[in-house]
């Protein structure tokens, strides 16, 4: 075999390993323990207002990065407000358990949002993704008003 044959097939292989951790880092467990649910719930809001922070001075393949990460991360965030996780430093409110179905509501109503967001970025509709990512920014708000602990 010639070098530059080998050049491809090691690289046509490192290729696939690489395509296969990105897929593996999208697998999402939910921890069991109520401190690390309440940690990855924590860090998975931190991620979001992260991008949100930035996101409207995001365009084309950067914005549309952004939102598939928030309608990956909103994907989450029921299963991590399972009934009894309100210990540590949770910000969580015990009356998302008694209006769930609202709750959820908040967080599809955001991930529409963010789809909507997303199909703008995709091409190139800056009115349209603007006003998306106010709608998401105002699920993030009622999500907060109401079932989170005033800051």
């Amino acid at each position: 075999m010639r070098i530059g044959s080998l050049s491809i097939i090691v690289g046509v292989a490192l290729s696939l390993a690489g395509t296969a951790a990105v897929f593996a880092q999208d697998a999402f467990v939910v921890p069991t323990a109520p401190e690390e649910i309440v940690a990855a719930r924590q860090a998975l809001m931190k991620e979001d207002g992260g991008i949100l922070r930035t996101a409207g001075g995001l365009t084309g393949d950067e914005a549309v990065t952004a939102m598939k990460t928030i309608i990956t991360n909103y994907s989450h965030i029921p299963a991590l407000f399972p009934e009894g996780s309100i210990v540590g430093d949770s910000e969580a409110l015990p009356i998302i358990w008694d209006n769930f179905d609202e709750f959820t509501a908040i967080v599809d109503t955001g991930t529409e949002a963010a789809k909507t967001a997303m199909a703008a970025a995709e091409t190139g509709d800056a009115t349209a993704y603007g006003a998306a990512l106010k709608a998401l920014g105002a699920s993030c708000g009622a999500c907060h008003q109401q079932f989170r602990k005033p800051q």
